[in-house]
């Protein structure tokens, strides 16, 4: 079930994304979808970690919110550029997700916003993720550590 899920996830996105639809064209999005479903589910990568749908009624409202703090990120970090005030500072900051997909998704968001970077990834004192961030400003690393992305990709985790 998972793996007929992933091919119209798959096709539903390369439909978007290639904005041609013609039936040739159509048909080798088909087979390329359908050999890239196919392939997933042999290797083990539509298990639950792999194809976290217990992700989807939640992510639409996380993306919302990452796409704004990424705007208002962006415009910081132009700021922070053209005033030639950038002050880059390294720090560690510690993940509360508990599975690979949610530590992913914070990782990856971190470095989604301009101005920050996860640079590293290892298992802190407690047993937790702690990441290596490089911000461009130490305003931009008091925004990570403030924790309000980590207590929102641990809601859309569901923990």
């Amino acid at each position: 079930m998972r793996t007929i899920l992933l091919f119209f996830i798959l096709l539903g996105c390369w439909l978007l994304l290639s904005g041609h639809y013609t039936p040739l064209i159509i048909s080798l999005g088909v087979v390329s979808c359908g050999f890239t479903a196919v392939m997933a589910h042999l290797i083990g990568g539509t298990d639950k970690e792999g194809l976290p749908t217990h992700l989807f009624a939640r992510l639409p409202g996380y993306v919302i919110w990452l796409i704004r703090e990424i705007i208002t990120s962006n415009i910081a970090t132009a700021k922070t550029i053209l005033k030639g005030t950038s002050n880059p500072e390294w720090f560690e900051v510690a993940a509360s997700q508990t599975s690979g997909a949610g530590v992913a998704t914070y990782a990856n968001s971190i470095t989604l916003t301009p101005g920050t970077v996860t640079v590293d990834v290892h298992v802190g004192a407690d047993t937790r993720p702690v990441f290596l961030v490089q911000a461009l400003h130490p305003d931009f690393a008091d925004d990570v550590r403030s924790g309000e992305m980590d207590r929102r990709v641990t809601a859309l985790e569901g923990n």
